[in-house]
């Protein structure tokens, strides 16, 4: 593949010059970027082709049109990468006029990535958008560093790293306004998938990005909080958690990821795993590590159902960063109102907002403004709930 005669062919002097004023952004989408999140495999690195042996489909191009589709009257000239990894994604999206500068094949991986980001650099765009997860944005980050501010639309299964935005739409704010927004430092984090698979999370910082900021639009990077007080708080949540089960033993109750809820399941005196979904029921763990089949399955059966889920620590997602098991058709079944939310004070303390964003605009807005998270034994308070689903032109 000879991406120099493609770059050249770009730069050359019979190619339309672009005016200044517009928002010149290089954008690729991972194809296969949080296939392994419904089926449970808790990340898609070196496992699309078992993801997809298991019922998961592409959706990391569906993710990039719902920005895209907000863009379409603005003054944005997008250089990007051939069919299902940019220009395929763009032409859905109702785009014309934009550059192919890297013909990758059908089978992309992260070499593909890297590649056309060296040729982005080369081009000197304002702004690198990649639809995917922390592993896309680590492969980004390799091939350009600091030296062009980055963008994520979240698209993965975990996404820790500081330089995503809240939801797509958010994203279709900063590649309106890529040219004017003020930049930050943003966390590119590497997640070691084999140990999150086994209930291990570890996590490095891979580097340290260049990207544009509107507040409330880039959530932090996640942050793990531990003291002997959080873990009181833990524990005191557990135990109230564990006196509403015992009070309902009919109902069936799927517990989320994290910490916090594994206080929960310490009090109960179940083994659950860490960072699975988990179904529990008269004070038995019935369901393990269960993936969206296996949670449509369990409930299918039951009469009353509950879902309690932790936040991420300072990052404030809800719903939709490790949590791809709940998918909208989960939620529906379950019911929003039977969501329990549970967080420590310090962790609320840290984490300016929270965030949903279940793959719906239409069902994220179902959530309303504000969510009551549990935070001790008979004790909550209310959280504002950060949304944008708008045009990125009024917001």
């Amino acid at each position: 593949m000879n991406t120099r005669r493609n770059l050249s062919g770009i730069l050359s002097p019979g190619y339309p010059k672009w005016p200044d004023h517009m928002a010149h952004i290089g954008f690729l989408v991972n194809p296969v970027a949080g296939m392994g999140g419904t089926v449970g495999l808790k990340g898609t690195d070196g496992l699309h082709l078992e993801a997809l042996r298991r019922g998961a489909r592409p959706a990391s191009g569906e993710r990039a049109c719902i920005p895209l589709s907000l863009l379409k009257d603005t003054n944005v000239q997008f250089f990007t990468c051939a069919g299902k990894m940019g220009a395929g994604i763009l032409e859905k999206a109702g785009f014309r006029n934009h550059s192919v500068v890297y013909k990758n094949t059908d089978q992309t991986g992260p070499e593909d990535t890297r590649e056309a980001c060296r040729i982005f650099l080369e081009l000197k765009v304002d702004l690198i958008v990649f639809c995917g997860g922390d592993g896309t944005a680590r492969d980004v980050f390799e091939a350009v560093g600091d030296r062009i501010p980055l963008l994520g639309i979240p698209a993965g299964v975990k996404m820790y790293s500081g330089i995503f935005a809240l939801n797509p739409s958010a994203s279709a704010s900063m590649m309106a306004k890529a040219k004017t927004l003020p930049l930050r430092d943003g966390d590119v984090v590497d997640v070691d998938e084999e140990a999150y698979r086994r209930g291990l999370l570890r996590t490095r910082i891979y580097g340290i990005a260049k990207t544009p900021y509107i507040p409330s639009m880039v959530p932090a990077t996640k942050r793990v909080f531990e003291s002997s007080d959080e873990n009181k708080a833990k524990e005191e949540i557990g135990r109230f958690i564990n006196e509403v089960m015992d009070g309902t033993p009919d109902t069936l109750y799927i517990i989320g990821p994290g910490s916090t809820t594994q206080a929960v399941a310490d009090l109960l005196d179940v083994k659950k795993t860490m960072l699975g979904f988990d179904a529990v029921k008269g004070g038995d763990i019935v369901g393990l590590d269960l993936n969206e089949k296996g949670i449509l399955d369990i409930i299918g059966r039951e009469k009353a159902v509950r879902l309690i889920v932790s936040p991420i620590g300072a990052q404030g997602s809800v719903l939709g960063r490790g949590t791809q098991q709940v998918s909208p058709t989960v939620l529906r079944k379950v019911g929003i109102k039977n969501l329990i939310v549970v967080a420590t004070p310090q962790k609320m303390q840290n984490t300016p907002m929270l965030f949903v964003d279940t793959g719906e605009p239409g069902l994220d807005e179902e959530f309303g403004e504000s969510m009551q998270v549990i935070t001790g034994y008979r004790i909550a308070q209310r959280k504002k709930l950060i949304s944008h689903s708008g045009n990125p032109l009024i917001q």
